[in-house]
C-alpha cells in the first residue's frame, strides 16, 4: 500500500486524509492513544453520531489494554470490521471515510498494519412515541421512531425467533442511507424476497431521505390512484404482518415501513381488528367498506340525481332540495365541486399549521364558511351536508394514503356526473374495476382474494374471523399466490 506522502507513517497520512475528505467538522475527532506494548494507534469518530461513554468505557480501554490484537473474535460484539494496510491505499481511505460518516470509531494501527471499524453508532433521535397518523384505542402504543436500529429493537421484542432475517443495503450515491429488508424465514416466498432486492438493487438516486423515495421506485403502476405498497409505523402491525409470510423495508431515517405485497382488501384493515372482538371488528370493518362507497360516489350521485335524473328522488326531498336552491346562482356540478374543494383546502391549511390552532382552523373554518355561504344563497345545504358526509368518511379508512387515492376518485367521479349523469358514474366504475382488476403488488393480482377467487379466504376479506376457528399455518391468499409460483410451490 502507497500514500500520496511518502515522508510520514501511513497511518498518520490516513489519518489526515481522512479528516480532509470529512472536511475537517468541528464534531470530528482524532485521538492518539497508546497500547500497552507501547504502540501509537489513532483513533477517529464523529462525536455527535457516537456514543462517548462506549468509546471512552469500551474503545479506549480495550486499546490500552490491547485487546483488539485478537481480531474481532476477541475484542466484543462491537467490533464491525477490520482492513489491512496492504490493500489499495484509495480503498482503504474511502472505507474508512464512509464508516466514520456512518458512526463508527475508525482504529488506525499503524503497528499491525490494519483499520479496525469499531460499532459506536448513537445518534441523537426521537423517543419511542404513539404512532401519529395509525392510533389505537386497545393495543400497543409504540410506534417506530426515525432511527432504524430502534425499529428493529421493536420488530425484535414482538418475534422473538431466530427465523427473523433482516438483510442490510445502501441504497444513495450520496446519502448512503441504511436500508433494512425483513422478513421471516420459511415464511415469506423466496420470489417476493428476490423481487424486492432486484427493485431495491436497481435504484440509481444521489439520496433517499424517506421511505417514500423508495416507493416511488419499486412500486408497480406509477401512475396509479392506489398504494401497492403499504406504509406503517406501528411495530406490531408490522410484526403481524411478517408472521404472515409478508416482507418489510425498513428505512434510516423515517418512522415509517414499507410493507409489501398489497392488496386492495388489506388497506380496510386495521391493527385494532385484532384487539377487539371478532363481531365488533367486523362490524367496524364493514363500516369502513360502507364509508368507501360513500366517500367516493356520494357527491357525484347528487349531482347526477340533482342535474339529470330528478325522477330518481323522491318527491318530498324533491320539493325540499328545490327550495333551497331556490335563488342559488350556481348549478349543482359547480356547488358541489366549490364546496369540495374549499373543504380540501381547509384540511390542507389545518395539516400545515400548528397542531393546536390547525384543529380550531378545520372545525371553525367549515362550520363557518359553510354557514355563511348558506345564509348567503351561494351554496344549499344538500350540498353542505353532501360535504360534509363525504369528508368525516374519508377518514374512515385506516390508511392515509388511500383516504388520499378516495380524494383523487371523488373529484372524477363528480366530474362525470357533472359531464354525463350516471352513465358517467357507470363508466367511470367500470374502468375503476378493470383498473383494479389489472393492478399487482409485486406480481401478486391487487383483487386477491376476489379476482382470483380464493372462495375459503373470502371469510377473512369480508369478517374478522374468531381466532379459535383460523388454521395457525394458513398463510393470506397473496403470499399462498407466490409460493405456488415458485418452484416447488
Amino acid at each position: 500500500m502507497e500514500s500520496n506522502t511518502h515522508d510520514r507513517p501511513i497511518g498518520a497520512a490516513l489519518a489526515e486524509d481522512i479528516q480532509a475528505m470529512l472536511g475537517s467538522p468541528p464534531d470530528l475527532i482524532c485521538r492518539s492513544l497508546t497500547t500497552e506494548e507501547n504502540r501509537s494507534i489513532q483513533l477517529i469518530y464523529l462525536d455527535s453520531l457516537v456514543n462517548r461513554q462506549a468509546v471512552d468505557e469500551f474503545i479506549v480501554e480495550s486499546v490500552r489494554r490491547n485487546a483488539f490484537a485478537e481480531g474481532p473474535a476477541a475484542s466484543g460484539s462491537r467490533y464491525a470490521r477490520e482492513l489491512a494496510l496492504a490493500e489499495p491505499y484509495a480503498t482503504v481511505r474511502d472505507e474508512a471515510a464512509r464508516a466514520a460518516a456512518s458512526g463508527q470509531c475508525v482504529l488506525i494501527d499503524d503497528g499491525r498494519k490494519r483499520v479496525c471499524m469499531i460499532d459506536a453508532y448513537d445518534a441523537p433521535g426521537r423517543a419511542i412515541e404513539e404512532p401519529m397518523s395509525e392510533p389505537t384505542i386497545r393495543g400497543s402504543h409504540e410506534g417506530f421512531t426515525e432511527n432504524i436500529r430502534v425499529n428493529i429493537g421493536l420488530i425484535r421484542k414482538r418475534i422473538l425467533n431466530p427465523a427473523l432475517r433482516f438483510e442490510e443495503m445502501r441504497i444513495g450515491s450520496r446519502s448512503g442511507t441504511n436500508v433494512m429488508i425483513a422478513w421471516m424465514d420459511g415464511l415469506a416466498p423466496e420470489a417476493l424476497l428476490q423481487e424486492i432486492r432486484r427493485r431495491l438493487s436497481a435504484i440509481r438516486t444521489d439520496s433517499v431521505l424517506e421511505s417514500s423515495y423508495l416507493e416511488e421506485f419499486i412500486q408497480d403502476r406509477i401512475l396509479s390512484p392506489f398504494p401497492t405498497i403499504l406504509n406503517t409505523e406501528r411495530p406490531d402491525k408490522t410484526a403481524a404482518l411478517l408472521l404472515e409470510g409478508k416482507v418489510a423495508i425498513l428505512t434510516d431515517g423515517t418512522p415509517y415501513v414499507l410493507i409489501a405485497p398489497l392488496t386492495f382488501f388489506d388497506l380496510f384493515c386495521s391493527s385494532e381488528d385484532y384487539f377487539q372482538r371478532a363481531d365488533i371488528a367486523t362490524f367496524i370493518r364493514w363500516l369502513r367498506f360502507i364509508s368507501f362507497f360513500v366517500a367516493v360516489f356520494a357527491p357525484s350521485l347528487f349531482v347526477a340525481a340533482t342535474t339529470f335524473h330528478q325522477e330518481l328522488i323522491p318527491t318530498e326531498l324533491l320539493i325540499s332540495l328545490s327550495a333551497q336552491r331556490e335563488g342559488v346562482p350556481l348549478p349543482a356540478f359547480l356547488e358541489v365541486m366549490l364546496m369540495e374543494i374549499v373543504f380540501e383546502i381547509i384540511r390542507e391549511a389545518g395539516l400545515r399549521m400548528p397542531r393546536a390552532v390547525g384543529q380550531a382552523l378545520s372545525i371553525v373554518g367549515a362550520i363557518v364558511l359553510g354557514q355563511a355561504a348558506v345564509e348567503a344563497g351561494l351554496i344549499s345545504a344538500a350540498v353542505v351536508i353532501v360535504v360534509a358526509v363525504t369528508g368525516i368518511t374519508n377518514f374512515v379508512v385506516p390508511v392515509y394514503s388511500f383516504g388520499m387515492s378516495q380524494r383523487l376518485l371523488r373529484f372524477t367521479f363528480i366530474l362525470l356526473a357533472g359531464l354525463l349523469g350516471l352513465f358517467g358514474i357507470l363508466c367511470g366504475t367500470l374502468m375503476l374495476i378493470a383498473h383494479l382488476v389489472s393492478l399487482k403488488s409485486f406480481g401478486v393480482p391487487y383483487m386477491t382474494p376476489m379476482a382470483p377467487a380464493e372462495a375459503a379466504d373470502w371469510p377473512d376479506v369480508l369478517a374478522r374471523a374468531p381466532r379459535p376457528w383460523n388454521d395457525p399455518n394458513r398463510l393470506p391468499a397473496s403470499v399462498r399466490f407466490l409460493k405456488r409460483k415458485q418452484p416447488g410451490g
